[in-house]
């Protein structure tokens, strides 16, 4: 019975010529990623901006979203965002920070449940005030800030320097794309975001490390090609693992952010696009950057050495 192939054996593909189109492009979408960050911005959620945020859901068929604005625009609570997710019945209802400190966060979701009465079930409530939203962003900031410099030292003390710069500049890379991606499609940015971005990071790394244990094999293996051949030799040996590591991973996010509900949708939908692009900068950035930072198989320096050293004695 032959085995499923989602990578057919001995490919032969030419990943180092595709550099000049992948860099490029990393550099024009990593621009568009910071000036969407700068412009439009990010749609934080409730944990880093306070507030309150209500999960309601219809008793009587799909919710009427004007009648609900009319209701709560009543109360004069200031900003209120009230959008339909997921069903017909499903809506989300966000408030911005009271002033009055956390007993006036609590007195918004009374006054809510009091104008919107039984027609409706509560199915999730979460109340963060200033305080506590300003703790949540210092802990985010710092925690990611330790998480990508604990990172950056790993690599500098598994890899000689130009692995480890190469390593570095895809998780850069990683990130600021992901950055992009929360700010072009503005979904929520949340804590479990900042869990996506560092978990983006490690599956990053991860593969790059794989894809770079295999070329320093190859640099003791092959003594007598160019690099360009070496790491395309390297790239397409690790293909397969690539290839099916990647894809059981997106099944799994795929899944969960179709039926995980709205709680980790952010997460997931973030991770989905993370290890697209972490597959993607491991083999066409990472990879390729080498390159340009003079890694050279063993014997390549000292042929050159000998064809120099040998000319003038052959006239």
């Amino acid at each position: 019975m032959r085995l499923l192939r989602l990578v057919p054996a001995n490919t032969k593909l030419p990943f180092m010529a595709w550099r000049r189109l992948s860099f490029p492009l990393s550099a024009v979408l990593s621009i568009l990623s910071l000036l969407l960050f700068l412009t439009v911005g990010m749609n934080f959620g409730i944990d880093f901006m306070g507030g309150t945020m209500i999960e309601v859901q219809s008793k009587s068929g799909p919710a009427n979203i004007s009648e609900m604005r009319n209701k709560l625009g009543s109360l004069d609570l200031g900003d209120v965002q009230i959008q339909q997710f997921g069903a017909p019945t499903d809506v989300l209802i966000r408030i911005q920070t009271q002033p009055g400190g956390d007993a006036a966060q609590q007195a918004v979701v009374d006054k809510v449940k009091g104008v919107l009465g039984a027609d409706v079930e509560y199915r999730r409530v979460e109340v963060v005030g200033p305080q506590v939203s300003k703790e949540l962003v210092q802990g985010g900031t710092i925690g990611s800030i330790v998480a990508i410099l604990g990172i950056i030292l790993y690599l500098w003390f598994r890899f000689e320097w130009q692995f480890a710069i190469g390593a570095t500049v895809a998780t850069m890379h990683d990130i600021v794309l992901t950055i992009g991606f929360f700010a072009i499609t503005q979904i929520e940015f949340n804590s479990t975001s900042i869990a996506a971005i560092l978990t983006i990071m490690g599956y990053s790394v991860n593969d790059t490390v794989v894809i770079y244990d295999r070329i320093r094999e190859m640099l003791r293996k092959y003594k007598r090609i160019s690099t360009e051949e070496l790491l395309d030799i390297a790239m397409n040996s690790t293909l397969s693992r690539t290839v099916y590591t990647g894809s059981t991973t997106l099944l799994a996010m795929i899944a969960l952010y179709s039926f995980g509900g709205e709680v980790i949708r952010s997460f997931t939908a973030a991770m989905i696009f993370g290890v697209v692009i972490g597959t993607y900068s491991s083999a066409f950035i990472a990879a390729p950057f080498l390159i340009y930072l003079g890694v050279k198989t063993q014997g390549q320096g000292k042929d050159k050495d000998k064809v120099e050293t040998a000319a003038p004695a052959k006239a």
